[in-house]
């Protein structure tokens, strides 16, 4: 392995590998922690089936149980679905350091960045479900905005929110358009120049406003990708502090956001904080 990574090679994939094996740890975890959940929800049933005189007399303790073994089953699911996003994402970045990284010298920025295009387009930033899926979850964000990462090179990445304007099901591309405060008065020319066509992997969906449940949890010390108060554009931030329900605002530490010294808590809504991608740059 030595001789074809080299040194740096070799510290790279043997991080990956154990953040490899921490996902999968805590994937392993939340399958237990469903199984627990489901098993206390088949109890009551049986009961339901069993004692309905039983249940008549406390019908309403045996309702709230059962909806709040529900609400953690669903979050479970949800968690459960974040994880195993999150390994392919380290399953990938293990197989593109081993494949990449002895020629690295040799190869031209060019063919490098060539290929890294298309190792992003192979890779949705979508739930993990069928491909038809997929592209159906992706037609349905029109008209929404999203997170998008709308330029790219070698050092970092930015990304903006945008407005899907169209979803090409054939070319799996999106046609979106940056939405930045002054638009209206700008030229037509100006305009176009502000729409982009991007690859589903370049789109990441915000969490729906109205719907705080469907949105993924964070905890104190996660990094994620988040828009900074009072613009458009998202960068890399740490939540700071727990937060008492989902529909709270995060409280996040952006990356190179010092005054006097120190990284002041930025207030964020939950919809505008998405899960950090994998290989991020800024």
């Amino acid at each position: 392995m030595s001789s074809l990574l080299g040194g740096g090679g070799v510290a790279s994939a043997g991080a990956d590998v154990a953040g490899l094996l921490d996902k999968a740890k805590e994937l392993d975890q939340l399958r237990k922690d469903q199984d627990e959940v489901a098993m206390e929800i088949n109890k009551i049933h049986k009961k339901i089936i069993s004692s309905p005189e039983m249940v008549d007399k406390s019908v309403d303790a045996i309702v709230a149980k059962l909806r709040l073994l529900y609400v953690q089953a669903k979050e479970l699911a949800e968690n459960e679905a974040s994880t195993s996003n999150a390994l392919v994402g380290l399953l990938d970045g293990v197989l593109q350091s081993g494949v990449s990284a002895a020629p690295r010298k040799k190869i031209e920025v060019g063919e490098q960045k060539k290929k890294r295009m298309k190792s992003d387009t192979d890779t949705p930033r979508f739930s993990s479900a069928s491909m038809r899926s997929q592209l159906d979850q992706a037609a349905n964000l029109k008209g929404e905005q999203v997170a998008a990462r709308v330029k790219s090179d070698d050092e970092k990445d930015e990304w903006f929110v945008v407005k899907v304007l169209h979803f090409d099901k054939e070319t799996k591309e999106f046609e979106v358009l940056d939405e930045e405060p002054g638009d209206d008065e700008e030229s037509t020319a100006q305009k176009f120049e502000r729409k982009y066509k991007l690859p589903m992997s370049y789109i990441i969906p915000f969490p729906k406003k109205g719907d705080p449940s469907s949105a993924q949890d964070f905890g104190q010390g996660r990094q994620v990708l988040a828009v900074y108060p009072g613009t458009t554009a998202l960068y890399r931030a740490t939540v700071a502090s727990h937060r008492k329900r989902k529909s709270d605002d995060y409280h996040l530490l952006f990356d190179d956001d010092e005054e006097d010294g120190n990284l002041p808590e930025r207030a964020v809504p939950f919809y505008r904080v998405v899960a950090l991608p994998e290989g991020h740059r800024q």
